[in-house]
C-alpha cells in the first residue's frame, strides 16, 4: 500500500489525484493527505477544505500532520516557492520517503533542494512535468532524474502514471523541461506581441495569412488563440517558471534575453485576471487590448 501526500493542492495535485482515483485499484493508496499554505489564509481556507473533501483527500492543518507515515510526497507548488516549500517540509519528511519535486525549477535550484532533503533522510527525485496536466491528468508525461529515479519510476508506474527516467543526476530532467520552455513559453510571448500589435494596427488577417503561407504545418489562428488562453489563465505561474529558465541559461553562461522578455509578457497577461472567453482569436485579442489600455 502506498502512503501518499501532496505538498500543495492546486491544479496539478488535483489532476493527479483525480486521475489516480480513476484507476481500478485506487483503494490501495488511500487515504491521501495534503498540506497547502492556503489553509492559513482565511479567505481561501473553506474553499480548500471543500475541494479536498470533494476528492476524498485529508486536508491537513500542519505539515507534520500531512506527512506523518507517508512514504511518497509529491511537491506541487510554484516554481518560486519550491525550495522554500522543501525547506519548510524537511523536518516532517519521514526517513526514506520519496520526495518528488515536480516543480519547474532550474537544475541548480533542484540540486540545492536535493542536497537538503537527502541530508535530512529523505530521497529526492527531480521530476519534470512535460505537458499541461489536463486532459491527461495522472498520465501526463513525466521525466525523472537523480539517484532515486528508478525507485520512483516503480512507484509512479504502480500509480498508472506516464514516467520515464532521464538520468541518474538531479537536474537532468529539469534541464530538459527548462530548455524546452525557452521555446514553448517564449513562442507564447512572441504570439502575444505579434497578434496584439497586428490587431491594434488592423492588419491581423494579413499577418496571420502570411504566417500560414510561410509555415502551413501550424494553424496559426488556432495556435495563437490557444497561446493567449495559456497566458491569461496560467501567466503568473508561467512567469515564475520563465524566471527559472532564465536562471538555467545564466548557469550555462549563455544569454537569457529572450527568457527574461517572456517573463514580462507572461506576467502581464496573467495579471490581467480576465476570462479567456470563447476560442475566437479576435475576441481574446480585443479583451486583452481593452485591459491593456490605449
Amino acid at each position: 500500500m502506498l502512503d501518499i501526500a501532496t505538498l500543495g493542492f492546486g491544479e496539478a495535485a488535483q489532476a493527479f489525484i483525480s486521475g489516480w482515483q480513476s484507476e481500478p485499484d485506487a483503494k490501495q493508496y488511500q487515504p491521501i493527505s495534503t498540506f497547502d499554505i492556503k489553509i492559513e489564509d482565511t479567505s481561501q481556507h473553506n474553499l480548500l477544505i471543500d475541494t479536498c473533501a470533494g476528492l476524498d483527500v485529508t486536508c491537513a492543518y500542519t505539515r507534520a500532520e500531512a506527512f506523518r507515515r507517508k512514504s511518497v510526497i509529491f511537491s506541487l507548488v510554484t516554481a518560486d516557492r519550491a525550495f522554500q516549500a522543501a525547506e519548510a517540509a524537511l523536518p516532517f519528511i519521514e526517513k526514506g520517503a520519496l520526495y518528488l519535486d515536480c516543480n519547474s525549477c532550474s537544475p541548480a535550484t533542484k540540486a540545492r533542494a536535493a542536497a537538503m532533503v537527502d541530508a535530512g533522510g529523505g530521497q529526492y527525485v527531480d521530476v519534470a512535468v512535460m505537458s499541461p496536466v489536463h486532459p491527461a491528468k495522472h498520465r501526463t508525461p513525466l521525466l525523472l532524474s537523480g539517484p532515486f529515479a528508478a525507485q520512483a519510476l516503480g512507484v509512479l508506474t504502480d500509480l498508472g502514471m506516464n514516467a520515464q527516467v532521464a538520468g541518474d543526476h538531479v537536474g537532468e530532467a529539469s534541464s530538459i523541461k527548462m530548455l524546452r520552455s525557452v521555446m514553448i513559453k517564449g513562442l507564447e510571448a512572441l504570439t502575444a506581441e505579434c497578434v496584439l500589435a497586428a490587431r491594434r494596427a488592423g492588419v491581423e488577417k494579413q499577418v496571420l495569412a502570411s504566417l500560414q503561407a510561410s509555415d502551413p504545418g501550424i494553424d496559426w489562428t488556432a495556435r495563437s488563440s490557444y497561446n493567449l488562453e495559456r497566458m491569461l489563465v496560467h501567466g503568473k505561474r508561467r512567469a515564475a517558471e520563465m524566471r527559472e529558465v532564465a536562471a538555467t541559461l545564466h548557469e550555462l553562461n549563455l544569454p537569457n534575453r529572450m527568457a527574461l522578455a517572456a517573463v514580462d509578457w507572461q506576467q502581464d497577461l496573467g495579471n490581467l485576471g480576465i476570462d479567456p472567453g470563447d476560442k475566437r482569436l479576435d475576441s481574446r485579442t480585443d479583451a486583452i487590448l481593452k485591459h491593456l489600455g490605449p
